[in-house]
């Protein structure tokens, strides 16, 4: 194992007991333990990512676009990241720069799903209704789980019957 895949495995390790508290829905839990892994390890992208989602879930999206731009910055290429930073965005109302990281994430990851999704959802916020139709199409040709595709089927729904955005987006937790 070269040296870059063994240090990745440790910043992974780093952040397995945060990851596993947020699947319980304990954020604020998790943010104690990445606020730990970041003091020892201050280039862990995972640790900041992670503390991006947590934020987020939490409802403080500015700062969880910063904590997601800190990953960005030490990994530009992580894909997840810069979807997060997408969803992030968006809901800070920041469109074009929400459109920008979701098409960086698939320039780095042609058809990743996620990334998809946070483009048709930037594109919807941003009243590009036909750019949003071709990237939550493209989304479900992925073949996204069952929940996401019944979501982005309804968003679609909306969104070709012509209803104004806020409608689009009612009712889903997600796309805030």
């Amino acid at each position: 194992m070269a040296d870059e895949d063994r240090d990745d495995a440790a910043q992974w390790d780093a952040v397995e007991e945060a990851t596993e508290l947020m699947l319980e829905g304990s954020y604020h839990e998790a943010l104690v333990k990445l606020r730990d892994v970041i003091r020892t390890d201050s280039s862990n992208p995972y640790a900041y990512h992670y503390t991006g989602v947590a934020l987020f879930e939490l409802g403080q999206f500015e700062a969880a676009a910063a904590a997601y731009r800190a990953a960005v910055k030490l990994a530009p290429r992580y894909t997840g990241a810069r979807v997060g930073l997408s969803h992030a965005l968006r809901i800070l109302e920041e469109t074009r720069a929400a459109i920008t990281e979701a098409r960086k994430a698939l320039e780095i990851t042609p058809g990743d799903g996620d990334a998809l999704y946070a483009l048709g959802l930037a594109q919807a916020s941003g009243g590009d209704k036909r750019g949003a139709i071709r990237s939550i199409e493209a989304f479900l040709d992925s073949r996204p789980e069952f929940e996401a595709a019944q979501e982005a089927r309804a968003m679609l729904e909306k969104l070709r019957a012509g209803e104004p955005i806020d409608e689009v987006f009612d009712g889903d937790e997600d796309a805030r």
